[in-house]
């Protein structure tokens, strides 16, 4: 079994409009949340091998954020370009080159696309928006992540920094 943790970044700052968007970089929510929901997900005995993440600014330091938390090394943190606005497909073709050496990985974008992906995962599950900083936990029943696409999988969880 392989365990996909898929994250929106936290809250972004709009406080500089002369920022290019792949530079905004968090709020103070922002900087909060990621690690209050890196802590979650440790209370619940999650464990990430890989940490993968889109370039942009925001998503990198929450993903980041949650490096530190897990007592991981940012440095082993994949940046993928195409992260960056991906769409459903992008995920896919991701998840599929995930190493299968690792058990679980943790995958940190934007909306719309990440929002697009969980919900064309075939799973009883919809959810109309990813909020900022959620986490959406799904389970591969096979133990090849190139099978991820079609694969069997079970929901695990969904949980997001206002639900309580």
């Amino acid at each position: 079994m392989k365990s996909l943790y898929i994250i929106r970044h936290a809250k972004s700052s709009w406080g500089d409009f002369s920022l290019p968007d792949i530079e905004r970089p968090l709020n103070e929510r922002g900087k909060n949340d990621a690690p209050m929901m890196a802590q979650r997900l440790l209370d619940k005995k999650i464990s990430i091998d890989v940490f993968i993440s889109s370039p942009a600014k925001r998503a990198h330091k929450t993903c980041k954020l949650f490096c530190k938390e897990y007592k991981k090394d940012e440095e082993s943190i994949l940046l993928l370009d195409h992260l960056y606005h991906a769409e459903a497909d992008t995920f896919f073709k991701v998840v599929s080159d995930i190493d299968d050496k690792f058990k679980s990985a943790a995958i940190f974008s934007h909306n719309p696309g990440i929002t697009h992906f969980v919900n064309s995962l075939g799973l009883d599950v919809k959810i109309d928006n990813m909020p900022t900083c959620a986490v959406f936990g799904v389970n591969l029943l096979s133990g090849k992540w190139q099978d991820f696409k079609k694969g069997e999988k079970a929901f695990e969880f969904f949980e997001y920094p206002k639900l309580t």
